[in-house]
């Protein structure tokens, strides 16, 4: 299923995100689904219109009694951007957000030689967090053990962090990896007026 364009009141792109929490938006009347034409409908128009629309970009969600097609640009209503959302703290999450490399030795490896390390263990008042729990080969987990990393003589070729939501990172940039014709007009309107980062 396809990401979805989000625009603030203004029609200017803030945001990029799933299908599901766009469709969430428009059925509690918090944004309103946008054409490219920037013709607006509620939950209600679209799912009327979307019995009519035979083939569509972002594919339908079908249910029981109707189906509807997956807005590709919607609209907030009242507000003028999406709450910031945090990255679920899951092991493939964790997995991803170090790239399937092991934070002691660096390498790359299948999630199934892979494990989860607490870099100060539980047992020690280690916390299970994003800045404590790290991805780590099976050889480098064993060597370690339960000790601390002064302890083994150990040290991380890659620094524990929290993720970001992908939301907060630039949005012009987002938009031109994940860039649909549909969305165009509203990513050159956000190339012009999106605030740029202070160094």
């Amino acid at each position: 299923m396809s990401d979805v364009l989000v625009l603030n009141r203004n029609f200017a792109a803030i945001q990029v995100t799933d299908w599901r929490r766009a469709i969430t938006l428009v059925y509690l009347d918090r944004a309103q689904v946008v054409d490219e034409e920037y013709r607006t409908y509620d939950f209600e128009d679209w799912c009327e219109l979307s019995q009519y629309i035979k083939e569509h970009p972002n594919g339908f969600v079908h249910t029981p009694s109707f189906r509807i097609a997956i807005p590709e640009v919607i609209a907030l209503k009242f507000y003028d951007k999406l709450p910031d959302n945090e990255v679920k703290f899951t092991r493939k999450n964790i997995y991803e957000h170090y790239g399937y490399r092991c934070c002691y030795c660096g390498k790359k490896f299948s999630s199934s030689d892979l494990n989860l390390d607490h870099i100060v263990p539980r047992s020690r008042g280690g916390k299970t967090d994003w800045l404590n729990v790290v991805t780590a080969c099976i050889s480098c987990n064993l060597k370690k053990g339960n000790s601390l990393l002064g302890e083994m003589g150990m040290k991380l070729l890659i620094k524990p962090s929290k993720p970001k939501w992908w939301g907060s990172c630039s949005l012009v940039l987002r938009l031109a990896i994940r860039k649909k014709t549909s969305w165009q007009k509203f990513i050159d309107q956000a190339y012009w007026n999106v605030e740029l980062e202070k160094e």
